[in-house]
């Protein structure tokens, strides 16, 4: 391989890094902002913005070309190798999250913008126009798509988001270092200096490497209020337990998913009422809840012959296994030979699904951005109704009626423009404040005026105040949630928007 291919190598590198630190940063803004439609277009949206700055301030440059291209792949290894860390480092201060990130992304951009247009220069001498335009925009196409495919599927679940940036940056360092010798011929004067500042780059990325889990427990912890005891990123998720007197709390992307001081309050509440109005439920479909808390409750019933969980991540359903106070709190449902557990996302699922169900739990997290909101589409509803046996009952989680009364109710308005009856309910969750839920069958219903007995939370005495909503949770106009529009995601983010 000659020099020529050698430095077309050189342009592949750039562009697999260059996208994915934007891939990077999008995911970390998705995590701390909600909204990953938004966070990745506006990273990405930036990210090209800054390319065309700095290809055109590349244009400035006249003297030592080769020279200020390995000084800039350097400054991009310093740059993106630690802008994961950096962004850990200010989730906690979210009032300057947004400066620090576009910072990022914009500095990124421009310095990769740089980047090829000098090479370019570089190699003018060696190849005709119209050849070195085509090898360097191929080389560069490819590597975007590698830097794309390999972020989901190779990257992050095997390195996670903080050791990927620091191992892209050190692929940049080898870069900017393996230059020196490269371009040697036509960097004037000493390469010593370039060589010492590309060792000492290396260095402090591969001991960030080493210190990466330190770093990103330190940062979580500034973050939550409680220590953290687990930690894991997902190819879907960031998941985080932490843990105090009280007991401990699983968090997704940020988001409390509940404590184990009260969750049988929400998973008593999910569950119970359902299961009361349906006579003898036998076969019963989980969609989402792998933690397996409204699997324990569900098993209470002796008539369950099987439980089928879908669940997109493997790595929440599993959980229980490697944090072992979980299974306990869970009862090792999933484990229980009636369950069966599926590992898929619950909209393609149910498409294929033809045998219905009795009892159908859906224990989705909340709405806050456009994957989870189109599992409280219409759409999502219609094909629902298929899985359902004729006199089954579906019970759903539908965020809070107090905190995001609009989304609330755009759920209810949304799963009623579907075909259901629906009976909304709602009980106190400390750790949540108020929260609200429906149960809904194909036919008109009356709510349970009963349930099972020996339950922590719920009795026959207080079951119908559930059913009645006070002035201020009452019903509200909306739109119907669609796919086309998402309207219950800017619900949700506008009504949590106010109450932080």
């Amino acid at each position: 391989m000659n020099r020529t291919h050698l430095l077309f190598l050189n342009v592949f590198v750039i562009a697999t890094c260059g996208l994915v630190y934007e891939l990077i940063s999008g995911t970390l803004a998705s995590y701390v902002l909600g909204d990953s439609v938004t966070q990745f277009s506006t990273c990405i949206g930036v990210y090209l913005f800054a390319l065309g700055i700095g290809a055109w301030f590349s244009g400035f440059l006249d003297r030592q070309l080769a020279r200020r291209f390995v000084e800039v792949e350097l400054a991009v290894a310093l740059v993106g190798g630690f802008s994961a860390p950096i962004l850990f480092l200010s989730f906690a201060g979210l009032s300057y999250f947004h400066i620090i990130l576009y910072g990022i992304v914009f500095l990124i951009g421009l310095l990769v913008g740089l980047e090829l247009p000098l090479l370019m220069r570089i190699l003018q001498s060696t190849l005709e126009f119209k050849d070195l335009i085509a090898r360097v925009l191929t080389f560069d196409y490819i590597g975007a798509l590698v830097g794309s495919l390999a972020f989901p599927l190779l990257l992050i679940p095997s390195l996670g988001l903080v050791r990927t940036s620091l191992t892209l940056g050190m692929l940049n360092g080898i870069v900017g270092l393996w230059g020196t010798w490269l371009l040697r011929s036509n960097i004037d004067g000493s390469v010593t200096g370039l060589r010492v500042r590309g060792v000492l780059v290396l260095a402090l990325l591969i001991i960030g490497f080493h210190q990466a889990d330190r770093f990103t427990s330190w940062s979580e912890d500034r973050l939550f209020s409680d220590p953290v005891v687990y930690s894991e990123t997902s190819k879907y998720q960031r998941i985080v337990i932490t843990q105090g007197r009280q007991g401990f709390q699983l968090y997704l992307n940020g988001n409390l998913q509940f404590s184990s001081l009260d969750e049988y309050r929400y998973h008593e509440s999910l569950v119970h009422p359902a299961a009361t109005i349906t006579t003898q439920p036998r076969r019963e479909l989980i969609l989402g809840g792998g933690d397996g808390l409204a699997a324990r409750e569900l098993l209470k019933y002796k008539s369950i012959q099987a439980v089928t969980l879908v669940d997109l991540d493997p790595s929440m359903t599993q959980l229980s296994r490697r944090f072992p106070p979980l299974g306990s709190l869970s009862d090792r449902s999933l484990s229980d030979p009636r369950v069966t557990v599926i590992n898929a996302d619950a909209m393609i699922w149910i498409e294929k699904q033809l045998s219905p169900f009795d009892l159908i739990l859906i224990d989705f997290p909340d709405p806050n951005n456009y994957s989870l909101g189109k599992l409280y589409t219409r759409r999502f509803f219609r094909l629902l109704k298929r899985q359902l046996a004729p006199e089954g009952t579906v019970a759903i989680q539908c965020t809070s009626p107090l905190f995001s009364r609009k989304a609330y109710w755009c759920i209810i308005h949304s799963m009623r423009a579907a075909g259901w009856q629906v009976q909304p309910y709602h009980v106190p969750v400390p750790s949540f404040g108020i929260w609200g839920f429906a149960l809904a069958r194909h036919h008109p219903f009356q709510p349970p005026d009963h349930c099972r007995q020996g339950l922590r939370f719920l009795n026959d005495a207080m079951l119908p105040s559930l059913f009645l909503f006070p002035p201020d949770l009452d019903a509200v106009e909306t739109e119907v949630n669609r796919l086309d529009n998402q309207i219950l995601v800017r619900y949700y983010r506008e009504d949590w928007t106010k109450q932080t």
